[in-house]
């Protein structure tokens, strides 16, 4: 829980730091600009504020890796989801407005994660998780977005360190292999989920591997 705090404070602050001009750049997420990736992360906070308050008795069904829903299938943007995240986001104008709305909404959503006793129980998405393995899924989700967000930004902050090998980590339990040592945490994460292809020396190194990817999380 100290990890999902550390993770999503520093995505806050490196959207803080964004330039008016920044807004209107490309993001690492296919069809989408930065300024709705910003508003994909208002919808991500909302997430977390209605799951931590949606209390459950009944057993785990799910946890910290088996929540994702895995395809091999890379988002072309047309999702009506992914749609309808870039009208909202065309609508702030300002992005004046939409740095302030997630600044607030994701203030209350780091609070409410604090203050979860993380052996409870929550619903969401029709799965049940321990409120610790919920916000533990939730580091991967904000290290990818965090790498989706400084894409294309050569001057932002990166994900904290301890949120990348945690997110790999998680990717490799996924995939049911390690990837090779010689990759950082940041390509592992980069490559895995198909958000940069391997190059040839890549391909070389990961093996059998190499024909699984990607393994695009959702």
């Amino acid at each position: 829980m100290d990890l999902f705090s550390l993770s999503w404070t520093v995505l806050l602050a490196a959207v803080a730091d964004l330039s008016d001009e920044d807004f209107a750049q490309p993001s690492g997420c296919t069809g989408w600009l930065v300024r709705d990736l910003v508003c994909h992360l208002v919808i991500d906070a909302q997430d977390v504020l209605i799951t931590l308050a949606t209390p459950t008795d009944a057993e785990p069904t799910r946890d910290a890796v088996t929540y994702w829903q895995v395809t091999d299938t890379p988002p072309t943007g047309d999702d009506p989801l992914d749609a309808l995240t870039v009208r909202l986001a065309a609508a702030y104008g300002d992005p004046g407005l939409l740095k302030f709305h997630l600044d607030d909404v994701g203030q209350a959503a780091g609070r409410a994660a604090r203050l979860a006793d993380p052996a409870g129980r929550v619903g969401t998405r029709d799965v049940v998780l321990t409120a610790g393995d919920f916000l533990s899924a939730y580091v991967l989700e904000w290290t990818l977005h965090h790498l989706d967000l400084t894409a294309h930004l050569a001057d932002a902050a990166p994900p904290p360190a301890e949120g990348l090998a945690r997110s790999r980590a998680v990717l490799e339990q996924i995939a049911g292999t390690a990837f090779p040592a010689s990759f950082s945490d940041r390509d592992a994460l980069l490559v895995g989920t198909g958000r940069r292809r391997a190059t040839d020396a890549e391909r070389a190194e990961l093996g059998g591997l190499a024909a699984r990817l990607p393994f695009v999380i959702g």
